[in-house]
């Protein structure tokens, strides 16, 4: 590899070797990226205590919750500066005294990252959901108000799901819910891969005031696996500058509100 990169770079390219292959041996990294025994395997040695691999005589082989971690990370970059736009967005529909239900999702965590710091320190936010991804950003809150549906989980979504989660979810009133999916389109509706994700956000929905949907452009004109809710339930759909106007302009027909995230927000 003639082009240097950083010890940061190098790894998540370590990391997708792994996931590709499976399998990666020590000389063919030192060939690779031109480097020493003892560089590579401190490497190796970082994502073996992140859990990303195990290392084995002569190289390293994937591991279940490294494929998952890559998956994630893969996710949570995809359109990552349309979903930081949209969960800015997002976060400006919140007020001090809101009680909120973040749905899972990568969009929907960084609606939790641009919640202001102002906001955060009031304490009077109340935040509800079984997002595990928001308890390394809400959890450090001084007053995090925080509460996380416990179930059955799902980690390729790093979420809780199942009859407890259903179950609590009807004992309470929010002002908002924020919903990621897979997929939004004017036939099916906002749909997702997993049935069990799809129940736990359509009752999310039912218990909000206002549905709020956040969706990038490459969501728009896509149907999942199976749908949460028909467009008619949205109350508003947040997405970035990209996405088409022809789309956007049926759903407005349709009674949904639609916010266009710019770069300011």
């Amino acid at each position: 590899m003639t082009e240097q990169l950083s010890a940061r770079k190098r790894r998540e390219v370590i990391a997708r070797l792994i996931r590709d292959q499976a399998y990666v041996k020590v000389a063919d990294l030192m060939r690779e990226f031109e480097l020493t025994d003892t560089s590579i395997r401190r490497d190796l040695s970082i994502l073996e205590k992140k859990g990303i691999l195990r290392r084995v005589h002569g190289g390293a082989v994937s591991t279940t919750e490294g494929l998952q971690t890559i998956a994630l990370e893969e996710r949570i970059l995809h359109n990552g500066a349309d979903k930081k736009m949209i969960g800015a967005a997002a976060a400006a529909l919140i007020n001090s005294h809101d009680v909120i239900i973040f749905d899972s999702g990568t969009t929907v965590l960084q609606a939790a990252k641009k919640i202001p710091a102002s906001l955060q320190k009031m304490g009077t936010l109340r935040i509800i959901t079984n997002n595990t991804l928001l308890l390394d950003e809400v959890g450090l809150w001084a007053t995090p108000n925080l509460l996380l549906l416990g179930g059955i989980y799902l980690p390729e979504h790093r979420a809780t799901v199942g009859p407890e989660v259903l179950e609590f979810l009807q004992q309470i009133s929010a002002q908002k819910v924020f919903l990621g999916c897979d997929g939004l389109s004017l036939n099916s509706g906002i749909t997702t891969a997993h049935p069990l994700i799809a129940a736990v956000g359509k009752a999310m929905a039912s218990r909000a005031d206002q549905v709020v949907v956040l969706a990038d452009h490459s969501k728009l004109g896509k149907a999942g696996f199976v749908s949460i809710m028909p467009v008619e339930k949205i109350d508003v759909l947040i997405t970035d500058s990209s996405a088409p106007e022809d789309d956007l302009s049926k759903l407005r027909d349709r009674g949904v509100q639609v916010i266009v995230a710019e770069d300011d927000q």
